[in-house]
């Protein structure tokens, strides 16, 4: 599913996907906010992407929060899961995001 059919097409990431093409829409309107997943090695990471208004939210969790994750399926089939993985990044900010995301792009590759 895309985070747009699954939380409404005027959903704002705060950020563009384009800039960002090893992140794998994983959302689902069961969930509180659009995730997307994406790996380093081994490792499968999520980031979850709630909405600006903190009155939207559901939980007290800042707008945008990477965990560690699961993937229970294989490379060409994955299914990424992150309930209970060690969060690693949390912010209210999208400079905060990007520049995390741009650390780990410049220091690892992604192959998802």
């Amino acid at each position: 599913m895309s985070y747009k059919s699954e939380f409404g097409a005027g959903f704002d990431l705060g950020f563009d996907l384009y800039n960002y093409p090893y992140l794998k829409d994983n959302s689902w309107h069961n969930n509180v906010s659009p995730s997307f997943y994406f790996n380093v090695g081994s490792q499968y990471y999520v980031l979850w992407v709630d909405y600006a208004d903190r009155a939207r939210r559901e939980d007290t969790n800042p707008r945008y929060l990477i965990q560690k994750a699961i993937n229970e399926g294989d490379e060409k089939h994955p299914e990424v899961y992150a309930s209970g993985g060690d969060i690693i990044f949390e912010s209210e900010l999208v400079v905060d995001l990007n520049q995390f995301l741009n650390s780990l792009s410049d220091s690892h590759d992604h192959t998802s």
